[in-house]
């Protein structure tokens, strides 16, 4: 795994504590989201922010690089990946200045490297964004359904995938290791 230390990458701690009006320590939450392109991975950062993520919390915003393949415009995959992350880091902090944001760009497998940094950040709450299942799911699985699927099985925190609903029906899809499919309206 590599990790990409450029102007657009933000560094965190791995303990992430507070103390309270009693001067009590207190963990509070890293909440870390996979990130990319897609519409459905934008809703299921805001979804993980206004539902997850409370004042004080940590957002982690995680974009998983697979090639270090160069775009149309000459710059890397690897550059364009963590500035489109920290966008998005921004994009959360003036939503809700009162949540802490920070970007990851990590070149690497997508499972194996989402699962390594659940556990090197101790990470608390694991969102990822739920993709419409296809018509033949039922024959074979599109590979987003299996990782979407692996992580929630083997990640070491509390692990949920998040759909939007159709435009009419309104709510959440929600899906953990013990509910699959929940709807939240909300």
């Amino acid at each position: 795994m590599d990790y990409f230390s450029s102007s657009c990458y933000f560094s965190a701690s791995t303990r992430f504590n507070g103390e309270n009006e009693e001067g009590m320590v207190m963990r509070k939450k890293r909440v870390m989201v996979v990130i990319d392109e897609s519409s459905g991975a934008k809703q299921a950062m805001m979804w993980a922010l206004t539902h997850v993520a409370n004042g004080g919390d940590l957002l982690t915003l995680l974009y998983v690089v697979k090639s270090s393949d160069h775009s149309a415009d000459g710059r890397s995959k690897e550059e364009e990946a963590a500035c489109f992350a920290k966008s998005l880091a921004s994009f959360c902090k003036a939503c809700k200045p009162e949540v802490q944001t920070e970007a990851l760009a990590i070149k690497g497998p997508k499972l194996d490297t989402v699962l390594s940094q659940v556990k090197k950040l101790e990470a608390s709450v694991l969102v990822l964004s739920q993709s419409k299942p296809s018509a033949f799911s039922c024959l074979f699985k599109r590979s987003s359904e299996e990782f979407v699927e692996q992580c929630i099985d083997r990640a070491e925190c509390l692990t949920m995938s998040v759909r939007k609903q159709s435009r009419g029906v309104g709510g959440y899809l929600v899906s953990t290791r013990w509910q699959k499919n929940f709807w939240l309206l909300a």
